[in-house]
This record gives structure tokens, C-alpha cells and sequence, in this order.
């Protein structure tokens, strides 16, 4: 773990939408991981993207939806099953913690009922799947991306407990340990949770965009002022944070959609992580 204050995980970590909708890609096996792909039109490889999801895992419809998206801009993406099987239930968006304006209906009990299974889910989930688990598995995954004939540039698209080694993707490719490369381009992260400040962030020498929710519970007002501070003596490396008004965390994979105002924010945000990779995936071969 990086040193620094960690910004733990709620129950906000597992509320969140199902979106309707087909995704169109194809699952294939990448460095040994099942992996869903989405292809460009014309099937280049030279700007590759690879998502690292959140708790839900590769095969949660909103993040292969999201995946065709930026397949469509232009970008070969790939969505690996870092979880290796055992990604939390879809069943948690809604049984859990439902939509915020659903969640303030709940009467005391309930909410007390779904606090309480949050240490019960989550703990044993993040212990499987800790840092020394999980970043060996995306080091390992963006090296075979790199290695495969026709890459160019890669970036990191990461959301919730994703989105933190997005950012350590962006501390660039690590050339002074023996058989550890890993590192892209450039990364997006929509509202990391699990964060050490200043740790995490001290070592982004990578092009790094952030997506914070307001209300996001996991990254409040002192801890997002705290990386914005860090971010701004970086004065050598690309960097932008957009904070978006009255939105929960997950809100950038997981909005409610019945929300014209939530809708946009993740359609914003959507935006946001497809025009980073557009300026930082720049290829002279294309």
C-alpha cells in the first residue's frame, strides 16, 4: 500500500443503476485473463485503452456499454477480469444501496440493515483482491497489451476501486525493478476510492484526469482540496480534476439514469475521460 492517509470504502461503493443496453464487443483471453473487447472501427490498435472496473467487475453491463463508447471514438479497449472470477453480485445495486432519491425513502432500519452488511461484503472482497494481489495482475495486463503487434499508446480508465491503480498506472513505467514494467500514457479516473494521500499521487508523472463527485463520500471536501493541492505543484505533468455538482460516488459508471442532471454528469464525464485519452494517445503513426 502506498504511504499516505487511505480514504477507505461505504456503502456508496455498491449503490449505483443498471443501464439497458447491448454491448456489441467480443470476449477473447489477454495475458491469460478473460477480457471483453471492443473494437474501432477498422480494428487499430495503435491507441489502446484498458478499463480496470470496480467492484462489479468485467462483466457488469455499464462498463462494457461505456467500453463500446470509447471504441467508438477511436480506441481499441479492453476490459480485463482483474477479479478473476469473483467481481461482488450485481444483485448489491440494489438490495445494498439503492439510487440516492430511492435510499431517502429507507426508514431507519433498513439503512442500518445495509450499513451493517457493508463491512461483512467489502472486507473480505478488498482483502482477496489487495494491492499485492490485483496490481501485479494490471502490471502484467498492460505489459502484454504493450507487447502486442500494431500498440502504439495505452491508457487507463479506471472507476471506484479501479480507479485507484488507474492512477498508479500514472506514475509511468517502472524500469528499475526487475520483471515489472507496467505504466501507460496517460490515465482518467472516475472517483478512485481507496486513495492514499499524498502517496498515490505524489509519484503521477503520466497525464492523470480526475472525475470527483461533490458529494462523493469516500473523497470529501479537506481530502479532494489535500490532491488538488498535490496535483497543482506538478507543474511538468498534464493534469486536470472536474469536480461535478450534487454527485454521489459511482457516479460516472453508475448514474440514474430516471436523473436528467445525473445522466448528464456521467455523460460529461464520459466525455471528459474519451477527450483526455484523444489528446494524450496522440500516435505518429496513425
Amino acid at each position: 500500500m502506498s504511504e499516505g492517509e487511505n480514504i477507505g470504502m461505504s456503502s456508496c461503493c455498491l449503490s449505483g443503476a443498471l443501464h439497458e443496453g447491448k454491448p456489441t464487443g467480443r470476449v477473447d483471453n489477454i495475458g491469460g485473463l478473460d477480457t471483453y473487447i471492443a473494437e474501432p472501427k477498422g480494428g487499430s490498435k495503435i491507441k489502446s485503452v484498458v478499463f480496470i472496473s470496480d467492484i462489479f467487475g468485467w462483466e457488469f453491463p455499464n462498463t462494457r456499454l461505456l467500453a463500446d463508447e470509447y471504441a467508438l471514438a477511436g480506441f481499441y479497449t479492453y476490459v480485463p477480469d482483474f477479479h478473476q472470477g469473483d467481481s461482488l453480485p450485481i444483485s448489491f445495486l440494489q438490495n445494498i444501496e439503492p439510487p440516492l432519491k430511492k435510499r431517502e425513502q429507507l426508514s431507519v432500519t433498513e439503512k442500518a440493515t445495509n450499513a451493517a452488511a457493508v463491512p461483512t461484503t467489502l472486507g473480505p472482497w478488498l482483502v482477496r483482491h489487495r494491492e499485492a494481489v490485483s496490481r501485479p495482475l494490471i502490471d502484467g495486463f498492460i505489459n502484454a497489451v504493450r507487447m502486442t503487434p500494431g500498440t502504439d499508446k495505452i491508457g487507463a480508465v479506471g472507476f471506484c476501486w479501479g480507479g485507484r491503480y488507474a492512477i498508479l498506472q500514472a506514475h509511468g513505467v517502472d524500469l528499475a525493478t526487475p520483471g515489472k514494467v507496467g505504466g501507460v500514457d496517460a490515465a482518467f479516473a472516475a472517483h478512485p476510492s481507496l486513495v492514499a494521500v499524498p502517496g498515490d499521487f505524489d509519484p503521477v508523472s503520466r497525464p492523470l484526469s480526475l472525475a470527483f463527485g461533490t458529494k462523493d463520500s469516500l473523497l470529501d471536501t479537506e481530502t479532494r482540496g489535500k490532491i488538488m493541492d498535490l496535483m497543482a505543484k506538478k507543474k511538468g505533468v498534464a493534469h486536470e480534476i472536474r469536480l461535478y455538482e450534487d454527485q454521489v460516488h459511482g457516479f460516472a459508471l453508475r448514474s440514474d439514469w430516471s436523473s436528467e442532471k445525473d445522466k448528464e454528469a456521467m455523460d460529461q464525464a464520459t466525455r471528459q475521460g474519451i477527450e483526455w485519452m484523444e489528446k494524450y494517445l496522440r500516435s505518429g503513426k496513425e
